[in-house]
């Protein structure tokens, strides 16, 4: 561009010079020359040419989203700061699984705060993924240990809905033929809804009841039981579990981990599936999320887990290296078989909560849990010294105190004082200590419950005669060791902790180094300026279940970003709820079968479902009780309409949906979308849109508008929220004024009719309502322009790379024009034929030129899907597609004799610094062709820590915890 000098500028009015510095200019990576050069390549004058020939004119839209202009970055961390205000941040000993923590600092800075971890994507590609596996790795260690079981999984997306899985893992696995499955009355309220919830579709019945007093006389499959109960009693279970066994049914236990570094493991009562909440190792409250919960379960139960597994493998030269083990369970592949629809989980939340256990080590969590006992033992002696009666006498963290006639006047006076207690019933009040609680709070609860008498007690004197841990029985106190393992006794000081995440984070690849081109998964620019809020108190510190009058600004910040989504999505009506996309898919599906119940056509329960749709779809489908009926795809990648036809009509009484993923996975603008949805519709079905491809229409074309009834929206893709290496997520629902009634309920609703309404599916309202603010940036920082600016660039992106690749790579599909929307697929198949090169191989020397591979083999084996999104500079995607024209050379090299069919560097991919720099080399190749096969490779070099990993290896001898020291030292 022309430079601009002083007089120019002088030129420009104040409002010009305003919008220079508009955040959308920062967003979108090619500036005005790069566009200009890129539509040239692709024989187009303009980006409106570009749109007129990619998307149907049938569903373009010409109004304008109800949306304002964007801002800069300080004038929407202004108004931003203006909503957050109005939240109430109260001292909360509401408990019910949520606590205050201190987040370590080294870890706010060094993981939640750090694009090295918060720009990951998913461990797919375990060669650059080897920091974030060792994290994770930890984290199921850390689980494991404390449960006191065989395994875990490497995070679940909350408590409630790891309960829910639990539940379904208890049928698959029992060899009992019961229907019923028990659930204990003191859990907490929200893993009661959300199991009631996931258990209707499926026909299963849920009894919740006294378990010591039902368990013999119904006919179980499995029990659930909370560990502590959700009132702070804490039970040994080891008898009840051995009368569930009895009957053949197996017991899952919620438990709180933290508690167990005092108590007795669930697994040492020999329970089958331990599940709960990691949030209080140091993950901020964020009003309920987004937090990693956890499963772990017995050995042979692993090929049924639901969620990911982190196991250890070897790479091509023998060396130790992490992966994600039994990939053959996921629901990609399994699909509608599939255990579970997990896609997302919480991976940086996990590895957050694995640094704390990482830096306080066991003993200072076991210090940590002590004082937090000590002290809520000390509260209950002086509170029994005013005159109040403890409704239980075995408690870790939480009381139950019996307050007579005095309920009213102790919560108005708590409330007074800026405290929130917890309602048990109408003579009862709950209190949850927490690691953040002093012995000046313990006062302040003292005089609050004291009222008009004194509570002057000898402190020292009573802490002096505290019970503590007398309070808790010998056969219910841990005796086993936890968390032997090095990591966990190595880093306590802030100097080691901080070297140990850089160690972690260096071995990596993320978005911060370089472009991530996966297709179907959006990998765009989470800006700093849209994280920034997440940290702030108003938002991070405040209890999921707080007063609503205390969380004004985060109802206002619900409302407009509901509001935004709408105008983005043509629906009538969002849930904020499901948090995550695979959780979106099922609850709008929820949404469409409690429709056609209530108009009475309840029979309707067949799913429509595309041969290329995602893996979660089908799963989901499943879940929600569905027939899945698969749709063939055209050879043009488009949806076959005469074999849609003929299952119209085949299963036109009984037709309950049809889902769709548009533009397709293919990467294509159908051109039939609305005919499609008009079929559907005739047959008395509803329309499902998967939004996982939302970046290709916001302001260009709306689901809402050409035929969608809801859609669900990865917020993590479209909407800047970060993938953090799997998770968090959010997976709003839009829908259309018919289903809005139908939209998820609330956890805390008691006795909702779950054969009319839908229930729970995560533990609160608002989902992982904590990292919504990065959304509410990110649409208000870009406003209705931007986002359209930043889908047409996302297009344009797209086609820039199918042009240039295709003169090397045949592109598998494109419109009659040869144009592709925001991402394309090169076919790799001939090649393997031709050469014996791979798909895999191709992925691994890209590792060598430092790039993450395209997501690979779907939705067609031996491909490669690509999608570069809008945030990426044409040098950057200049880079990309020279690294594959190189590597295409190689491939030709092979193929004429130049380099060795046996021994190239494509089957040897990736190669390592001390592969590189080893004495010997003994390959036909050079060493500079190996590592440094571009030579801007030698200005910025990423050394991938290990060689190929050998999966089938890791499968065959699968390790899912910490290696033994003995490992390491050989």
């Amino acid at each position: 561009m022309a430079k601009t000098g002083f007089k120019e500028l002088s030129l420009l009015s104040l409002d010009a010079l305003q919008h220079s510095d508009e955040f959308v200019n920062r967003h979108l990576g090619p500036d005005e020359t790069e566009q200009a050069c890129m539509l040239e390549a692709l024989g187009l004058s303009s980006i409106d040419e570009l749109l007129n020939s990619v998307v149907p004119e049938s569903i373009r839209r010409h109004d304008d989203m109800m949306l304002s202009e964007g801002m800069t970055e300080p004038q929407a961390l202004a108004k931003l700061k203006t909503i957050a205000s109005k939240n109430i941040v109260n001292q909360s000993y509401i408990g019910m699984g949520y606590y205050n923590t201190h987040t370590p600092p080294t870890i706010q800075r060094n993981i939640l705060e750090n694009p090295a971890w918060y720009t990951a994507y998913t461990p797919y590609q375990a060669e650059i993924s080897q920091g974030r596996l060792e994290a994770m790795l930890n984290f199921q260690t850390m689980v494991s240990d404390l449960t006191g079981m065989e395994l875990a999984n490497a995070s679940m997306l909350d408590e409630a809905t790891a309960c829910a899985e639990a539940m379904t893992l208890c049928q698959r696995m029992s060899k009992s033929k019961g229907k019923v499955f028990l659930v204990a009355e003191d859990c907490h309220p929200q893993n009661i809804a959300v199991v009631k919830t996931r258990a209707e579709p499926l026909g299963i019945e849920v009894v919740v009841a006294n378990p010591f007093e039902r368990i013999d006389d119904l006919d179980l499959f499995g029990v659930l039981l909370q560990y502590p109960g959700t009132d702070g009693k804490v039970k040994d279970y080891t008898d009840l579990i051995e009368r569930a066994h009895q009957k053949k049914a197996l017991v899952a236990v919620s438990a709180d981990l933290l508690s167990l570094t005092l108590l007795k493991p669930p697994g040492e009562m020999e329970a089958d599936v331990v599940v709960g909440n990691t949030q209080r190792f140091g993950v901020p409250l964020g009003y309920g999320g987004p937090h990693a919960g956890y499963m772990a379960t017995r050995d042979a139960f692993k090929r049924s887990m639901p969620g990911r597994l982190i196991g250890v493998s070897v790479d091509s030269r023998g060396e130790k290296a992490y992966r994600l083990a039994l990939q053959t369970r996921e629901q990609h592949i399994r699909r509608e078989k599939a255990t579970s629809n997990i896609c997302t989980a919480q991976a940086l939340l996990a590895v957050m909560a694995s640094m704390y256990a990482v830096y306080h080590g066991p003993q200072g969590l076991l210090k940590i849990a002590y004082r937090v006992h000590r002290l809520t033992s000390l509260l209950a002696d002086g509170l029994e010294k005013l005159g109040y009666s403890i409704n239980h006498d075995c408690y870790f963290d939480t009381l139950s105190i019996h307050v007579f006639d005095r309920a009213t006047q102790v919560f108005e006076v708590a409330l007074a004082h800026g405290i929130n207690l917890r309602s048990l019933d109408e003579s009862s009040i709950g209190i949850s200590l927490d690691e953040t609680t002093t012995l000046e709070d313990v006062k302040q609860l003292w005089e609050i419950f004291a009222g008009e008498n004194s509570a002057e007690f000898d402190v020292t004197e009573l802490e002096s005669q505290s019970q503590s841990l007398e309070t808790l029985p010998d056969s219910l106190l841990r005796q086993s060791e936890f968390l032997t393992h090095p990591v966990f006794n190595s880093y306590h000081s802030e100097t080691e902790m901080m070297r140990y995440m850089r160690q972690l984070a260096d071995k990596d690849l993320a978005l911060d180094r370089a472009m991530i081109p996966l297709g179907s998964c959006t990998m765009k620019l989470n800006a700093a300026a849209e994280l920034m809020p997440i940290s702030w108190p108003e938002f991070a510190k405040l209890h999921p279940f707080a007063p609503k009058e205390q969380t004004q600004g985060y109802q206002q910040l619900f409302k407009e970003l509901e509001a935004m989504l709408c105008a983005a999505t043509g629906y009538d009506a969002v849930s904020l709820q499901p948090n995550s996309g695979a959780q979106g898919e099922y609850a709008g599906l929820l949404a469409i079968r409690a429709y056609h119940r209530s108009r009475g056509e309840g029979h309707r329960d067949v799913c429509l479902i595309p041969a290329s749709a995602h893996g979660t779809n089908p799963a989901s489908a499943q879940m929600a009780g569905m027939q899945v009926v698969v749709v063939a795809t055209a050879e043009s990648g488009d949806i076959d309409l005469d074999d849609l036809q003929t299952k119209l009509e085949q299963y036109s009484d009984k037709l309950a949906a049809i889902m769709i993923t548009y533009p397709s996975t293919h990467g294509v603008f159908e051109e039939n979308v609305r005919t499609v949805c008009d079929r559907v519709h005739q047959h008395g079905g509803q329309v499902y849109i998967d939004g996982a491809n939302m970046n290709a229409m916001v302001g260009v074309c709306a689901p809402g508008e050409f035929g969608g009834d809801v859609s669900h929206l990865n917020l993590h893709k479209t909407f800047a929220i970060p993938h953090g290496g799997g998770g968090p997520g959010v997976g709003p629902i839009g829908v259309k004024k018919h289903l809005a009634e139908f939209l998820p309920g609330n956890a805390l609703e008691a006795d909702m009719d779950l054969s009319q309404h839908v229930g729970a599916v995560s533990s609160v309202l608002q989902g992982s309502a904590g990292i919504l603010p990065i959304s509410w940036m990110y649409i208000a920082l870009m406003g209705k322009t931007g986002l359209t600016q930043a889908t047409a660039t996302a297009i344009l992106n797209a086609n820039y790379i199918a042009a240039r690749l295709g003169e090397y790579y045949p592109i598998l599909y494109s419109d009659a024009r040869g144009l592709v929307a925001h991402e394309c697929i090169i076919d790799l198949r001939p090649i393997k034929n031709d050469t014996g090169i791979s798909v895999d191989d191709v992925a691994k020397r890209l590792i060598d030129y430092g790039f993450h591979a395209p997501t690979m083999s779907f939705p067609v084996a031996g491909t490669l899907m690509i999608e570069p999104t809008e945030s990426e500079s044409k040098v950057e995607l200049d880079r990309f597609c020279d690294a594959m024209i190189a590597i295409k050379r190689e491939i030709d090299a092979v193929a004429s004799g130049e380099l060795d069919g046996e021994d190239n560097p494509l089957i040897n991919a990736p190669h390592t610094a001390d592969h590189v720099m080893a004495d010997e080399w003994p390959h036909a190749y050079s060493r500079e062709l190996a590592a440094y096969p571009l030579a801007s490779l030698k200005h910025n070099k990423y050394w991938p820590p290990v060689g190929r990993i050998d999966n089938v290896y890791g499968d065959r001898h699968l390790v899912c915890a910490c290696p033994p020291m003995s490992d390491y030292q050989s």
